[in-house]
């Protein structure tokens, strides 16, 4: 068990967000789901606090209130082992109403930030022919998913 879990501030419809995520990560699942006391008809609304693990790390999750929104200070890597896994997640997160953004950042649809980043671009990247690495990186630069094979093309020229 890690030291440290994330702990995610929706608005709410926590559980929609949590099942939302189980469907994407592979090997995934709630741990514990808090429920309001005197809880009414609709339980979606009365579940407050949900623990549950994506693909072996540990968050929580809770229904906030508007106070708070997720910003891009804050975003979760996906360590990608080839391009079909960037374009799973890339296609899953930006979903019925995320958001692509530069450089492999987009935001899901509750608006939290990811990072979809293939092994290879570190690898690219640390080239030691600093103008390939620089040609890698300025290409990195003008995508937004990323794209490993113009990522090689622009290391290459």
């Amino acid at each position: 068990m890690s030291k440290i879990t994330p702990c995610l501030w929706f608005e709410k419809d926590v559980l929609k967000a949590v099942n939302f995520y189980l469907s994407v990560f592979p090997n995934s699942k709630i741990t514990n789901k808090d429920i309001m006391k005197d809880s009414g008809p609709n339980l979606d609304m009365d579940v407050m606090v949900v623990d549950f693990n994506l693909s072996g790390q540990d968050f929580m999750a809770f229904n906030g209130g508007p106070l708070f929104k997720f910003n891009e200070s804050v975003s979760f890597v996906i360590d990608c082992d080839g391009q079909e896994e960037v374009d799973y997640y890339w296609q899953k997160l930006t979903a019925d109403g995320g958001q692509e953004s530069q450089c492999g950042w987009l935001k899901d649809k509750f608006g939290l930030s990811w990072q979809v980043v293939p092994k290879q671009l570190g690898q690219l990247m640390s080239d030691p022919d600093k103008v390939k690495a620089n040609k890698v990186m300025q290409a990195m630069l003008k995508m937004q998913k990323i794209v490993i094979s113009d990522l090689e093309k622009a290391g290459d020229n």
